[in-house]
């Protein structure tokens, strides 16, 4: 009995959300662009903390010795340097025969690049030592510790800087990235309840005569109430599945963008590789959103 009550008042509320025309589109319309936001920011925050610690992986500190300091002394060096294997996970030695191969075999074996080191007549690149931190934290730690060493004069260069100051700039967008999708969030979540609110208010005013005669046959309030919470869920529930397609578009035209730069190899690979738990998470808050707007409708204009 109490089933096909339920049953009944959920296809009075797809009724509601059937006939509401216009009305259904434009709160739907309201739901998923703030899904669509929310759901975007949270994929792109994901995007760019996965392309920094991408980076953080790939990243070293080499540190160039002066042409003067022979191997045995930068072999010294680098044992010294082991030893902090709390800080330290590799310290690998390039000499400069090494490091001329890998910088040629980089630019393609360009014959312009070949033919100009040919004529400098010796080799310019400097023997260096490749430090892989144990975690990317401890970098500042390791370039503090090496520029205050006793072996700090046989250093030619230390190339940290650069990669410090692309790390910091990723953080930065990431942490704006972040603000910027929660301010949007919230203002088109408020948005969207304010519209689902109203389009609610107005089903309820124009089924007010029902309501009476419903009263005076004996309907208890929950199931005067209910198809108007069934009809806020399928908003949320229609708004979640238009966003999950509108996403699959977004990420299908921005994955040649992304090639390589991610774990998953593209945006579109990421999105598939996390769908079900945005899926899950739009369907949740959608049916949430729609419902709360019921409510505060019901609560305030349906008085039965």
């Amino acid at each position: 009995m109490q089933t096909l009550k339920l049953w009944r008042t959920f296809k009075e509320g797809k009724e509601n959300f059937r006939r509401n025309g216009w009305l259904t589109f434009a709160t739907v319309s309201i739901l998923t662009l703030s899904l669509f936001i929310v759901s975007l920011s949270f994929l792109l925050g994901l995007t760019t903390h996965l392309i920094l610690e991408n980076l953080r992986d790939k990243v070293s500190v080499s540190v160039s010795f002066n042409p003067d300091v022979t191997e045995g002394r930068i072999f010294e060096i680098r044992d010294e340097l082991s030893k902090y294997k709390k800080e330290i996970a590799s310290v690998d030695y390039i000499s400069r025969d090494d490091a001329l191969k890998q910088f040629l075999a980089e630019s393609g074996n360009d014959p312009v690049i070949a033919k100009a080191i040919e004529e400098i007549g010796e080799n310019p690149l400097l023997a260096s030592l490749v430090i892989k931190a144990v975690t990317p934290e401890d970098y500042p730690l390791i370039v503090e510790q090496i520029e205050g060493s006793t072996f700090q004069n046989d250093i030619s260069r230390i190339n940290y800087a650069k990669n410090k100051k692309i790390f910091e700039r990723l953080d930065y967008i990431n942490k704006t990235t972040e603000k910027t999708g929660i301010a949007l969030g919230t203002i088109f979540i408020f948005i969207a309840i304010l519209i689902t609110f109203n389009t609610i208010r107005i089903t309820i005013y124009s089924h007010r005569q029902e309501f009476e005669i419903m009263r005076l046959v004996g309907a208890s309030n929950i199931y005067v109430r209910m198809p108007f919470v069934f009809e806020g869920a399928l908003y949320g529930l229609v708004a979640a599945v238009v966003t999950a397609i509108s996403l699959f578009g977004i990420a299908y035209y921005i994955a040649p963008l992304t090639q390589g730069a991610l774990p998953q190899g593209n945006f579109m690979n990421l999105y598939i590789a996390y769908f079900w738990p945005v899926f899950g998470g739009l369907i949740l808050l959608g049916i949430t959103l729609g419902v709360l707007s019921s409510a505060i409708a019901i609560r305030r204009y349906l008085k039965v």
